[in-house]
């Protein structure tokens, strides 16, 4: 298990599942060739305003794409906090499904040209 933005050996699976989820909820659908249906729609909502029924959408659109592509854990809560636009952290309280870990990941999501 590699880093993409290291390249060094990740220390654990927690700091794998955690990238794999950034990739996940990144990712568009329809953009990876071979795997047309993987990614989210959190790239295509992330442009609405922070509204209460965008904010709904975001959570759909999140636990959906998790439930689907992320079979290492089990979701039970979800946070979305606004940082700027095109940036946000996601909160994720979850299981790991082997061995019934509780974990709590913060993971940032940056969309478009924003580093």
């Amino acid at each position: 298990m590699m880093s993409r933005t290291t390249g060094f050996h990740l220390q654990d699976e927690v700091e794998h599942i955690s990238q794999a989820i950034q990739d996940i909820l990144t990712t568009p659908i329809g953009s990876r060739l071979m795997r047309r249906n993987y990614g989210s729609l959190l790239p295509q909502l992330i442009s609405t305003p922070f509204n209460d029924v965008n904010r709904m959408q975001l959570f759909a659109a999140t636990a959906t794409a998790l439930i689907q592509w992320e079979d290492r854990i089990n979701l039970e809560s979800i946070a979305i906090e606004f940082v700027e636009q095109g940036k946000f952290v996601i909160e994720l309280g979850l299981t790991l499904a082997n061995n019934n870990q509780k974990e709590s990941l913060s993971i940032p999501l940056n969309f478009g040209a924003i580093a």
